[in-house]
C-alpha cells in the first residue's frame, strides 16, 4: 500500500520545530525560549500559531509557563504516551478531567490571585467577548481565559494538566461550535464574568461552583 503525504497543521509544525531545537541543545533545560514576536518570524508562522505549539508542547510536558515571566524549557525531550492519551480519549473523559482541574483550580485561584493576575483574568474575559471573527478565534479566547484562572491558582501541577488537555479540548470545541454555527452568548458570557467576579471577590466556593456549572453544561452539550 502506498502511503501519501498528508498536510500538518502550522502549530503541529511549529511544536515539531521548536522540540527539534530543544533536542538539539539550543535552549538548555530551565531556559527561557524567545518571545512569540522573535519565534514568529524565525519559523514563518503567526503569533498565534507560535502560541498554539507553546500549549502543545506544554501539554506534553517540554516547556512550562510562568505568569509574567515567560515560557521555559521543562524537559528535553516529550515522552510520547501522555499525549497520545488524551488524544485518544474521548472529549467526555476530558471535560471530566477539566471539571477536576478546573474546580479546584478556581477554588485556589480565588484564595491566591495577585492583582497582576486578576487584571490578567479580567482582560482575557474582555477578549473573549470580542472574538468572534471566527471560530478557532473564539475557542483560543475562551481557552486562554479559563487558562488565566488556572495560573492565578499557582499550582504548576494543575496548570500542566489544563495544557495537556487543551489540544484535545480546542478541536473537539472548533467541530462543534462549527455545526452549530452560533457562540459568544450574552448568557455564557456572563457565566464567565460571574466567575471572574468570585475570584476577584476572594470567595472559592463560588468560583468553584461557577465553574463546575460552565464545564457540566458543556459536558452536557457535547455529549
Amino acid at each position: 500500500m502506498v502511503e501519501r503525504v498528508q498536510r500538518m497543521p502550522l502549530a503541529d509544525q511549529a511544536a515539531a520545530l521548536l522540540l527539534d531545537r530543544i533536542r538539539d541543545g539550543e535552549w538548555k533545560l530551565g531556559a527561557k525560549l524567545p518571545g512569540e514576536t522573535t519565534l514568529a518570524p524565525q519559523l514563518g508562522v503567526g503569533r498565534s500559531t507560535v502560541r498554539e505549539a507553546i500549549r502543545q508542547l506544554a501539554g506534553r510536558g517540554v516547556v512550562t509557563t510562568r505568569q509574567g515571566a515567560g515560557v521555559f524549557v521543562a524537559a528535553l525531550d516529550a515522552p510520547p504516551d501522555r499525549a497520545e492519551t488524551v488524544r485518544r480519549a474521548s472529549i467526555i473523559t476530558v471535560i471530566e478531567a477539566r471539571i477536576a482541574v478546573e474546580t479546584e483550580a478556581a477554588s485556589l485561584a480565588a484564595r491566591r490571585r495577585t492583582p497582576a493576575q486578576l487584571r490578567a483574568i479580567r482582560k482575557a474575559l474582555v477578549a473573549r467577548a470580542g472574538a468572534v471573527e471566527s471560530v478557532p478565534a473564539y475557542v483560543d479566547a475562551d481557552l486562554d481565559f479559563h487558562r488565566a484562572i488556572v495560573v492565578a491558582a499557582a499550582n504548576e501541577i494543575l496548570t500542566d494538566l489544563f495544557d495537556l488537555s487543551t489540544p484535545r479540548m480546542r478541536e473537539a470545541m472548533i467541530d462543534m461550535l462549527a455545526i452549530r454555527g452560533e457562540y459568544g452568548g450574552a448568557a455564557d458570557q456572563d457565566a464567565h464574568a460571574e466567575l471572574v467576579e468570585a475570584v476577584a471577590d476572594r470567595r472559592p466556593d463560588a468560583a468553584s461552583q461557577a465553574s463546575r456549572t460552565h464545564l457540566t453544561d458543556l459536558k452536557e452539550t457535547l455529549a
